[in-house]
């Protein structure tokens, strides 16, 4: 009688290329974002890697650069962020160095005129607000992945303050406008909401008070 195949002979490997789009596929996702949902709460956004998060979810860390570039995509994909914080400094570092206040406040609020991405975000700022590591991972987050990189590529001192200091006129921003809805702040379109807080965001991040541009541009 001839021998039968041994199946148990046979080595099953992990396909270290691009995953296919099934169900497998999605599910391996999925399990990513729930690792990294749980590394976060236990180390932290600065303290938590990539690494760390394949070992949680049991894949490679290949696997993991695969559905996610950087660790702020997938934070953002963790807490369903609706903003790309990648994109959103890419876009605004592309616009007039003279207006990067500006260019911030209108990415941040043509993101957010969004009716399901403000109620997110409103819903992140309440949780935030409720729990101590909530707030402590969201702070990093926006610090260290938005704010700070635009302070940082302008130059100057004190980058991570000048981050702080714009972050506190953001995060208000966000409050009045889409949490309180105090008018007509809340029915203000994009345009003139950037047009006016824009300056001091500007200010905030690059050391160059609004007065300072307007008397150069009056020159």
């Amino acid at each position: 009688m001839s021998a039968q195949p041994d199946d148990t002979a046979a080595t099953v490997r992990r396909p270290r290329g691009r995953p296919r789009k099934t169900g497998a596929a999605v599910d391996t996702r999925a399990q990513i974002v729930k690792a990294a949902a749980a590394e976060f709460a236990a180390n932290g956004y600065d303290t938590t890697s990539l690494r760390a998060i394949a070992r949680r979810a049991g894949v490679d860390a290949s696997l993991v650069h695969h559905y996610f570039d950087t660790k702020a995509d997938l934070f953002a994909a963790t807490v369903r962020a609706p903003v790309r914080p990648d994109r959103l400094v890419a876009a605004v570092l592309a616009g007039p160095a003279d207006e990067i206040g500006v260019s911030l406040v209108r990415a941040v609020v043509d993101a957010l005129d969004d009716p399901a991405a403000h109620r997110r975000v409103i819903r992140l700022l309440h949780t935030a607000l409720g729990q101590e590591f909530a707030a402590v991972m969201l702070r990093q987050f926006v610090t260290r992945e938005i704010l700070a990189r635009i302070a940082a590529s302008v130059g100057g001192d004190d980058p991570e303050l000048r981050a702080s200091l714009a972050a506190s006129q953001i995060v208000g921003l966000v409050v009045a406008r889409y949490g309180l809805r105090i008018e007509p702040l809340a029915s203000a379109t994009a345009e003139e909401v950037a047009r006016r807080v824009g300056p001091i965001v500007h200010w905030h991040l690059t050391g160059v008070a609004p007065l300072d541009s307007a008397e150069r541009a009056g020159e």
